[in-house]
């Protein structure tokens, strides 16, 4: 328990440099420079109210110096990923595994947000987040891969291929990144040529991919469908009850999607 209250105070303090990615990379800013400021009057931010969740309650969601209103999503990312560094720690302990749901919770909060806020899902999330992936599959199994459920295990069987563990692990969750994220963009082809209009942003196929190299093809398509099947049904939910138009609404697919990889990710059977 205290390992699992310790990573919920550092996701805290992660959840707060994601409030920072969130902002600034969708507007191609700098996350490094210059320091955190109020959006309003751009007034340097004290550490004092700085202090995740804790500074936005006591300043009562409001600037210091201004007094403008801060925006509610600031103590959500921060708790959301502080409660989800939690639940990986305490579930999967102070391993490997648990540090790879956590970087993979961490990651798609932020992408969460960015499609919900901009539309806009950053490569630093989404490619960047193929690559670690990829880089945690040498190391940790993607869900399947241990035994002959996982795709990759049965094509080196078929193959005659008597690979070590870790070449089926990297092999699943690179066949996790391309394949899934292969059929999302054939979707989307085939939704442009129909209705002679996009459908789907490059980015969404992008997040996919990064959902698959952390989760392998099995769960990447799970994740897909419970995604597509949310965004669906919530989607035309909340244009009926908005009366916004159906046949220009943007819907944030990315953050269905992302919602959906963390459901998966956190029930799969690692």
């Amino acid at each position: 328990m205290t390992e699992a209250l310790l990573a919920l105070l550092f996701g805290l303090l992660i959840g707060s440099f994601l409030n920072v990615c969130i902002y600034r990379w969708p507007r191609d800013l700098s996350v490094v420079k210059p320091r955190s400021h109020c959006i309003q009057c751009e007034n340097t931010i004290a550490w004092y109210d700085n202090i995740p969740v804790v500074s936005f309650l006591l300043l009562g969601g409001r600037c210091r110096a201004c007094h403008a209103r801060i925006s509610y999503r600031y103590p959500i990312v921060e708790l959301a990923t502080g409660l989800l560094f939690f639940y990986c720690v305490y579930t999967a302990g102070l391993t490997l595994l648990g540090l790879k749901l956590c970087v993979f919770s961490a990651m798609l909060v932020a992408l969460i947000f960015c499609d919900y806020e901009e539309r806009i899902l950053p490569d630093e999330f989404t490619l960047g987040g193929t690559v670690v992936g990829l880089v945690f599959a040498a190391f940790v199994p993607v869900p399947g891969s241990p035994n002959q459920l996982g795709v990759a295990p049965i094509l080196l069987g078929l193959l005659g291929v008597n690979a070590p563990d870790r070449v089926s692990w990297l092999l699943e969750a690179a066949l996790g990144a391309a394949l899934p994220a292969l059929i999302l963009w054939f979707c989307g082809w085939i939704y442009e040529k129909v209705r002679h209009r996009e459908g789907l942003g490059f980015g969404d196929v992008k997040l996919l991919a990064m959902i698959g190299a952390f989760l392998g093809i099995s769960d990447a398509l799970w994740a897909f469908l419970l995604g597509s099947i949310a965004g669906s049904v919530l989607g035309i939910a909340y244009i009926k009850f908005t009366h916004k138009e159906a046949s220009s609404y943007e819907l944030p697919f990315g953050t269905f999607l992302g919602l959906a990889a963390l459901v998966t990710a956190l029930t799969a059977g690692w």
